[in-house]
């Protein structure tokens, strides 16, 4: 609401403010709002920009709305930015996204710079058929039964592609009984995509079958949170006091001349902590002027005031500081977290990868993250 107040009293709307704002209702997950204000900034006679096309594109896929996209598709030709790799490679996802793969494979084809981007966006377009046909050949070519750990792919595999109804069908029809690393890959999807009636379900299952586990909990909590439910998100808190589960403190390390740096949240231990608060502070003005938007639904502190400070003060944020202080230019900086690295930060990490032009390495607790060139290897979908 803030944004939106703030935005209204702007004379002088560049593309820039527009990015924002639709940069803002994506990160809220109101991806109608987005593609709302993309066509108002056209009726303004603002030319859209890279940023302007890839954020609208990634509101339509979002819904699967395949009508938008494609009106977004002929602005894209009428602008020129048809050639554009980073554009291109946002229509393939959205056409895909959307269930138009003969269109996906059209942009591909008349793409001239192929990219690894573009093929990256190509390769995860046919990637859930490609799928299915190697487990379905597991089975009756190889006459091999498949496990969990093969379940567990596949439904990683339709969760990464949005196709969350598909996958709890895809579990619910299984030969086996589902295993914490079955119903774990789905209630990822579902936090990723903010499925609340899936994931609602998947995590009451979880709960029965490993109540001790912070993970189930903790990722319930933030849906809810991010969904502005925040009674219910306190109802989960509730709960693992309950059941006595206590969430293990998030820490940051990483390795600077074989010493090891350890990081927590507001963490003011360090011998440079004025210097690494001084480069966070450089960071947020750089990373905002480059058109980041706080996701205050990653902020644990439900004082609205203080949500998009706590953030900046997460451990992750204090060792890439510290990292950006101390190693050489040039070199990678190797984070690691004992937990799952929050989406503000993640945005964070992207931006910084891009400004400093730095390879960022964080290895959470579910996989390795390199960041380059403002892009994330895991694609956005941890």
């Amino acid at each position: 609401m803030m944004l939106k107040s703030l935005f209204r009293t702007i004379e002088d709307r560049d593309v820039v403010t527009w990015n924002v704002m639709m940069m803002g209702c994506v990160q809220n997950n109101n991806f109608e709002e987005a593609c709302n204000y993309f066509w108002m900034m056209r009726r303004e006679g603002i030319l859209p920009d890279e940023a302007s096309f890839s954020t609208v594109l990634h509101a339509a896929a979002s819904i699967a709305a395949l009508d938008q996209g494609s009106l977004m598709h002929d602005q894209i030709i009428k602008t020129g930015f048809e050639r554009n790799t980073c554009v291109s490679s946002s229509l393939i996802t959205m056409y895909a996204k959307c269930g138009s793969l003969s269109d996906a494979r059209w942009v591909f084809t008349e793409s001239e710079d192929r990219n690894v981007v573009l093929w990256t966006a190509t390769i995860s377009a046919w990637r859930v058929d490609e799928g299915f046909s190697y487990f379905n050949s597991m089975i009756q070519k190889h006459n091999i039964s498949p496990g969990p750990e093969h379940y567990a792919c596949m439904v990683d595999l339709l969760g990464r592609a949005g196709r969350l109804l598909e996958a709890k069908k895809f579990v619910e029809a299984m030969p086996i009984e589902p295993d914490t690393s079955i119903w774990g890959a789905l209630l990822g999807a579902c936090w990723k995509y903010g499925n609340l009636e899936i994931g609602r379900e998947v995590a009451n299952r979880l709960f029965k079958i490993e109540p001790a586990n912070p993970g189930n909990y903790v990722l319930l909590c933030n849906m809810y949170a991010r969904a502005g439910r925040l009674e219910e998100a306190d109802e989960v808190r509730r709960l693992m006091g309950v059941n006595r589960v206590r969430k293990e403190p998030g820490c940051s390390w990483l390795d600077v001349k074989n010493t090891t740096f350890v990081f927590t949240a507001h963490d003011k231990s360090h011998s440079r902590t004025n210097e690494i608060y001084k480069m966070l502070g450089k960071l947020e003005e750089l990373v905002k002027h480059k058109g980041y938007v706080a996701e205050i639904q990653y902020a644990i502190n439900n004082a609205d005031e203080y949500k998009e400070r706590s953030l900046w003060y997460h451990s992750e944020k204090l060792a890439l500081a510290y990292g950006l202080l101390v190693i050489p230019e040039g070199a990678p900086i190797r984070i690691k977290k004992n937990l799952r690295t929050c989406g503000d930060c993640h945005t964070v990490m992207k931006f910084a990868s891009e400004i400093f032009r730095r390879e960022i390495i964080v290895r959470d607790i579910n996989r390795f993250h390199r960041f380059a060139n403002g892009l994330c290897s895991c694609n956005d979908y941890w």
